[in-house]
């Protein structure tokens, strides 16, 4: 199979490769295509695949890996494209964030008034590939994880029809998360006895069932099993018991609405870059571990976090 990364200057794209390696999906991949509009960071991600290419041991036969900045190059012949691309880099992610967040509106790049701007930025271009797609590859598969997956994979799909496929790891990690502390063991590679209310960013766990018996809602009762882990952490122990489900842990903006916009706003911004005179890819900056500054754009629970224990201790405060 010839696979094709769109965005294949993305940091995750390692983590692909390594997957193709070794392990079941070792030989699925004979040739990896990977296409950027950016010839730095292609050029820097192919230097790191050259360099997992030579720690594989004798025997190991990963997938040839070539890189170009021509898309009808990149289609031609390929019969799976997955798609992570970012139109306006970094910093449109900035601009579409730090606009809503100024109107008192969550900026966040997949939910709310920010996730609306950056689907005006990601749809078009994500129309393009899936033209280019019909004319060099029509029998080609995309994967979409571009963001806001929802919306941008209902957007191709008058084009594509049913070959286009758009996924997430947020719904299956909170899956697997709420199953280790509940005790549920879940059948290798499948989701029976799982219940999930929503698409990728928003939604329910709402049934998670072992022996045929729903552990869900012992879960729910459970504060010091809910303490385990983020989503459990996030939300409100009578909140879940009440809703008689666990949200996703993005829905935190919308549960707790005015408590992340504070902690977001109240974060300090960081340095502006010396080079360029702009501020890095995030909005706010906050002390991370050991002192070091945390991208907010990196990983939104950061953002998350740090807004729950501030609204934690306020209300432990005395007066």
């Amino acid at each position: 199979m010839r696979l094709m990364i769109a965005g294949g200057g993305g940091f995750r794209v390692p983590l692909v490769y390594r997957a193709l390696c070794a392990g079941p999906y070792a030989g699925l991949v004979r040739e990896l295509v990977l296409y950027d509009v950016d010839p730095g960071r292609l050029a820097a991600i192919e230097a790191v695949l050259g360099s997992l290419a030579a720690l594989q041991p004798p025997g190991a036969a990963p997938p040839a890996v070539r890189a170009t900045t021509s898309l009808a190059e990149s289609l031609t012949g390929t019969d799976v494209v997955f798609a992570a691309i970012r139109p306006g880099g970094t910093a449109g992610r900035t601009a579409d964030e730090r606009v809503a967040l100024d109107l008192g509106l969550l900026g966040q790049e997949t939910t709310g008034a920010g996730g609306i701007s950056y689907a005006l930025r990601s749809i078009p271009r994500m129309l393009d590939l899936a033209a280019q797609m019909r004319r060099h590859c029509p029998d080609a598969w995309l994967l979409n994880f571009t963001n806001p997956a929802g919306m941008v994979t209902e957007a191709l799909v008058p084009v594509l029809g049913r070959k286009v496929v758009g996924i997430c790891d947020s719904a299956g990690g909170l899956v697997y998360r709420a199953a280790n502390a509940a005790g549920v063991v879940l059948p290798e590679g499948r989701l029976d006895g799982v219940g999930y209310y929503g698409l990728n960013h928003l939604g329910w766990l709402y049934r998670l069932e072992s022996g045929g018996r729903d552990m869900l809602p012992g879960l729910l009762a459970d504060a010091d099993a809910l303490a385990g882990f983020e989503e459990g952490r996030l939300f409100p122990q009578p909140l879940v018991a009440g809703l008689g489900c666990l949200p996703n842990e993005y829905l935190y903006y919308y549960y707790e609405t005015q408590h992340a916009l504070a902690g977001i706003r109240s974060s300090p911004p960081p340095a502006a870059n010396p080079s360029t005179g702009s501020r890095p890819s995030s909005i706010r900056g906050s002390p991370g571990r050991g002192g070091r500054p945390i991208c907010c754009g990196t990983r939104h629970a950061a953002r998350v976090k740090r807004a729950t224990s501030r609204r934690r201790a306020r209300r432990r405060a005395p007066g």
